[in-house]
């Protein structure tokens, strides 16, 4: 459960909640707090973000439903500080998100790391369909060698479109941003968007609720 001690709990989650679901700023957000009589700082609403997202990310994963065996991997490149960052996503055969890694280069090393963290929470999938990436065909080799595994790859790139939509609500959340300061805030802040995400495709356990309910829930 997620302790949001100042404010009451109330005001920090609903603003986590809207600055990771909308298209709001931390100062659209603070004039909305403003509105309900409670002065905040847009910075402590960023700082609320930050602290917050992890213990949120680790509340998801306990209760984050099974995928599918059929993994579809891509990457999604993140400005930080004004250079390219790569961020490794991959979905299932129904659009549900998999996992997610922000890495500061787009190689073999990076790749094998995405698919250690995937592979973690979900175990070793039968299929992954990937673009032409050499990198991403070297780590999933390297990933086999190490865990005698037989994962097969493939790579038609027209066969990923379900990545790559589903990349969309990233950029659509981050354009406002205007990119990060931070690796560290770019890292958190992007989970914060996949969860987000995951909660409104229905991907926690138990089902049946809505995201507005989902979202509470883990927040406690």
């Amino acid at each position: 459960m997620v302790a949001f001690f100042q404010y009451g709990g109330t005001i920090p989650s609903t603003s986590i909640r809207r600055y990771l679901s909308y298209e709001l700023s931390t100062r659209d957000l603070e004039e909305m707090i403003l509105g309900r009589g409670v002065q905040v700082d847009h910075s402590t609403i960023h700082r609320w973000v930050l602290h917050y997202t992890p213990q949120l990310e680790a509340e998801l994963r306990k209760r984050k439903k099974p995928v599918s065996g059929r993994w579809f991997w891509d990457e999604l490149a993140i400005k930080v500080k004004g250079k390219l960052k790569w961020l490794y996503r991959a979905v299932d055969e129904d659009g549900d998100t998999i996992d997610f890694l922000l890495a500061a280069k787009r190689d073999q090393k990076a790749a094998l790391r995405f698919l250690k963290k995937a592979v973690r929470q979900h175990g070793v999938p039968g299929k992954i369909n990937t673009d032409k990436s050499g990198a991403n065909a070297a780590g999933l080799k390297a990933f086999n060698h190490e865990h005698s595994t037989d994962i097969e790859l493939r790579q038609v790139k027209y066969l990923n479109n379900i990545v790559e939509q589903d990349h969309r609500r990233i950029r659509q959340r981050t354009r406002p941003m205007l990119g990060f300061k931070t690796f560290m805030s770019a890292t958190k802040t992007i989970a914060g968007i996949e969860i987000m995400a995951m909660i409104k495709k229905g991907q926690i356990e138990p089902q049946g609720s809505s995201p507005f309910e989902q979202f509470y829930a883990l927040a406690g």
